[in-house]
């Protein structure tokens, strides 16, 4: 089974595709879709779903799993975040594939086994659960993790 995680974000998303066979994971790839910060909103959620539905054509995922929005002290930023959400699950969904929705509590419990773990104990982490993993960066090591999560939490 390949499983797509995405961590989504407006400046930020990232992404990670591991393949599932049993409890055996293994990386295909990771990487981040950034968008351009002096371009209108509208046209960077262009961008962001233009660039998700070109991962989604490549690695034609048979599971996506997206991290839940968290909600911050800013609420432009908790906004923005949603709306980027929203895209990244619906691009998503016209894929006509099943999303799975994680926690960031739940995704480091799953990954660590500790619901409050920091990022660089889940990097750590899926260093070990994936060998040999490069990561693009944050953003994409917790698209991995929520790609695991996925893993671990499928019906077999």
């Amino acid at each position: 089974m390949i499983i797509l995680g995405l961590d989504p974000g407006l400046g930020t998303t990232g992404w990670g595709v591991i393949a599932a066979d049993g409890n055996r994971l293994s990386h295909i790839a990771n990487g981040q879709i950034k968008t351009d910060p002096k371009m209108a909103l509208a046209s960077r959620l262009l961008q962001l779903d233009l660039a998700l539905t070109d991962v989604l054509l490549e690695y034609k995922p048979d599971g996506v799993a997206v991290e839940e929005v968290f909600v911050n002290s800013n609420p432009q930023s908790t906004l923005k975040l949603g709306q980027a959400r929203g895209v990244v699950l619906l691009g998503a969904s016209r894929t006509g594939i099943e999303v799975g929705e994680y926690s960031a509590r739940t995704v480091k419990k799953s990954v660590v086994g500790v619901g409050k773990a920091d990022k660089d104990q889940v990097q750590a982490m899926i260093k070990i659960l994936l060998p040999g993993v490069k990561l693009a960066g944050a953003d994409a090591a917790d698209a991995l993790a929520v790609a695991i999560t996925h893993a671990h939490h499928r019906k077999r």
